[in-house]
């Protein structure tokens, strides 16, 4: 009987660090008091909790390749974001266990990329679902329009973003 061999499963098309200027995800992260660190595209990338190709964080520092995809990158600064600047030296891998910061995150990443052209939200949505984030409601889209009032509400109460966050109506509805 001749050897079976399982299938390849190929990352799925999403836009990646190498598609967008670096310089503005430089600069969006700096808004937040955070570094970015680019990574050789051969190289491991330190603090990356998923490994591979995944965004990695350690203190205030997110950690990505050419390869990374960038809602990977964005999600990993969110985490960093949702945490207070005097805790975050504190962080290296992994963020945090708790479902509302989660929450918080997956928002704040959602709202953030749109300040990265080449990016969006609309294509963030597509990459999250794409990538297998889940959702309650079957997708992010449904989560980001009709679920999502507990991780508005969690970031619109964290006093270090007061004035940091960009407007979403779910955010101004709190």
């Amino acid at each position: 009987m001749p050897a079976t061999s399982s299938p390849v499963v190929e990352a799925p098309e999403v836009v990646r660090l190498r598609d967008v200027a670096e310089s503005d995800v430089v600069a969006l992260l700096a808004r937040y008091g955070l570094r970015f660190e680019r990574v050789a595209d051969d190289a491991p990338i330190p603090g990356s909790f998923w490994g591979e190709s995944e965004a990695g964080l350690i203190a205030s520092t997110v950690f990505a390749r050419g390869d990374t995809p960038l809602h990977s990158l964005l999600h990993e600064a969110c985490h960093l974001i949702v945490i207070p600047p005097a805790l975050r030296w504190r962080v290296h891998t992994d963020a945090s266990d708790s479902v509302f910061e989660e929450d918080a995150t997956c928002y704040l990443q959602l709202l953030l990329a749109d300040a990265l052209p080449g990016f969006g939200t609309e294509r963030a949505l597509a990459d999250m679902d794409a990538w297998g984030y889940t959702f309650r409601l079957g997708s992010a889209r449904a989560w980001f329009e009709r679920d999502a009032e507990d991780a508005a509400a969690y970031l619109h109460d964290l006093p270090h973003l007061d004035g940091l966050l960009p407007g979403a109506p779910a955010l101004q509805a709190v």
